[in-house]
C-alpha cells in the first residue's frame, strides 16, 4: 500500500468513555450515548469502528442510511453478537420507499418527518415486534424534520395508528450548537419545548429523548448547559437522554465561538486515526530549480526533496500546497517536520527533507496524526475538521 490509515482502538474507546462521563455527569445515570459512525465513520471505517464502540458498551450506533446500517449489523453479527446483544441502529438521514422492507429486516430505527414516511414502513411491517421509529423536529434549522403544528400532529397521529409501529423517540439537531449564546440555539430550543408540549398533549410518551451533539456537551458557559437541559425535558416526557456524539469519538471538538465558553472535551480527546504514505522518491535539486505545476515554488537554496505517494485524489488538500511567498502543510518524517514544496498533485507530493538526514526510500510518512491534525489541515485548507476526515481516501488499513 502506498497510503494507508492506522486507528488507534484504545483511542476510540477512551474517547467514548470520556465522552459517557461528561454527559452522565451532568444527565445522570439514565443518560445515553449514540456514537455516530456514518459517513463511514467520518472516514475512519465504518465496520471497524462499530465493532469497537459496540464492545465498548455503546447503547447506540448513528449511520447515515440503510446500505451502512447493513453493514453495522453484519460486522457485528460476525462478531458473534446476536441481535439482543447489539446497540440500537439509528438512520439519520431520512428514508426512502425503498428503503422501507430493508429497515424491518435489520431492526433499524428511521427518522421520520412525514406521514408518507409513515406509510412506507407500515406497510412493511407484516408480523413480529414493531418497527420502532423515532422523529425528528426541525425547530429551526430548515433542513429535516417537521415543524411543530398541524403537521407534526398527523405524524404522531399516523405512527400511532399504525398497528407495525411504535413511537420510540423524539429528537432534533441544533444549527449553531458551537457558538456560546447563539440566539439561533435560544429560538431553537424554545420551538423544540413547543412541539414536545404538543406530542404529550397527543397523549404519545418517547422512550428516548435526542438532542445535543459534540460541540453543545463541550460548551459549559450556559445559564442552563445543553445536557443538563436535555436531562430536565426528557425528566417532563418521562423519557431517557440520548446525547449524539460525532466528532468526539474521533478525537476532535470544534472551537466554541464567544468569549466565556470553556471546552471540556478539548484537552482530554485522544485523535484516532494516523494516516500514513510511503517515501517513493529522494532528489537532491539546485539553487533556482523549479518544483510542481507552474514552477510556483523555485528553490532559493540547495534542497533535498522526497515524494510521497498521496496527493489531492487521495484526500490530502490542494491548499496545503506552498509558495515561496505563502507556507503551506506539512507532513512527518522520522518525527521531524518536512514542509510542503509546491503544488500538491493527484496521487504525488513533493516535501523537503533537507537536514533528516534518516530520510530513505519506502519510509513511512505521516500525513495526518502525530505531528500533524486534522485541525492542523482544515484551517490551512479553510474548513473544518469534518471535511478533512471524511475525505481521506487512503488505499488501505494497517
Amino acid at each position: 500500500m502506498k497510503s494507508w490509515i492506522e486507528l488507534d482502538e484504545e483511542r476510540l474507546r477512551g474517547n467514548f468513555g470520556l465522552f459517557q462521563s461528561v454527559v452522565r455527569s451532568a444527565a445522570g445515570q439514565d443518560a445515553a450515548v449514540l456514537a455516530v459512525v456514518k459517513a463511514d465513520a467520518y472516514g475512519h471505517g465504518l465496520e471497524e469502528c462499530a465493532r469497537v464502540l459496540a464492545d465498548a458498551g455503546a447503547e447506540w450506533l448513528g449511520v447515515t442510511g440503510v446500505e451502512e446500517g447493513r453493514r453495522v449489523r453484519r460486522v457485528l453479527r460476525d462478531a458473534g453478537l446476536g441481535m439482543d446483544a447489539q446497540p440500537r441502529v439509528l438512520v439519520m438521514c431520512g428514508i426512502s420507499e425503498e428503503d422501507a422492507q430493508a429497515m424491518v429486516t435489520e431492526a433499524l430505527t428511521p427518522v421520520v418527518w412525514s406521514v408518507e414516511q409513515v406509510a412506507w414502513l407500515s406497510a412493511a411491517v407484516t408480523e413480529g415486534k414493531p418497527l420502532r421509529v423515532c422523529v425528528e423536529i426541525d425547530s429551526g434549522m430548515s433542513r429535516q424534520g417537521v415543524r411543530a403544528g398541524t403537521k407534526l400532529l398527523e405524524v404522531v397521529a399516523a405512527i400511532a395508528g399504525a398497528e407495525g409501529l411504535r413511537f420510540d423517540g423524539v429528537m432534533t439537531h441544533f444549527a449553531s450548537a458551537e457558538v456560546a449564546g447563539s440566539s439561533q440555539t435560544a429560538s431553537q430550543r424554545h420551538a423544540f419545548e413547543g412541539a414536545l408540549e404538543a406530542i404529550r398533549a397527543a397523549g404519545v410518551t418517547p422512550a428516548w429523548l435526542s438532542v445535543g451533539n459534540t460541540s453543545g456537551v463541550d460548551m459549559e458557559d450556559a445559564a442552563e448547559p445543553m445536557v443538563a437541559w436535555i436531562s430536565r425535558l426528557a425528566q417532563t416526557l418521562g423519557a431517557r437522554p440520548l446525547v449524539r456524539a460525532g466528532l468526539a469519538m474521533y478525537g476532535y471538538v470544534l472551537p466554541v465561538e464567544g468569549l466565556g465558553a470553556h471546552s471540556c472535551l478539548a484537552g482530554p480527546l485522544q485523535p484516532v486515526m494516523t494516516w500514513k504514505a510511503k517515501l517513493i522518491g529522494l532528489e537532491d535539486i539546485a539553487d533556482g530549480a523549479a518544483v510542481g505545476y507552474n514552477g510556483t515554488f523555485v528553490a532559493e537554496r540547495p534542497m533535498r526533496l522526497a515524494l510521497i505517494a498521496v496527493g489531492y485524489a487521495d484526500g490530502l488538500r490542494r491548499e496545503l500546497s506552498s509558495t515561496n511567498r505563502k507556507p503551506g502543510g506539512w507532513v512527518m518524517v522520522h518525527g521531524q517536520r518536512a514542509p510542503i514544496v509546491g503544488r500538491i498533485s493527484m496521487n504525488l507530493t513533493t516535501v523537503d527533507v533537507t537536514g533528516i538526514d534518516e530520510a530513505r526510500m519506502g519510509d513511512e510518512v505521516i500525513v495526518l496524526g502525530e505531528g500533524i491534525t486534522a485541525e492542523d489541515h482544515a484551517r490551512l485548507a479553510g474548513t473544518i475538521a469534518y471535511e478533512i476526515l471524511c475525505g481521506v481516501r487512503a488505499e488501505g488499513r494497517g
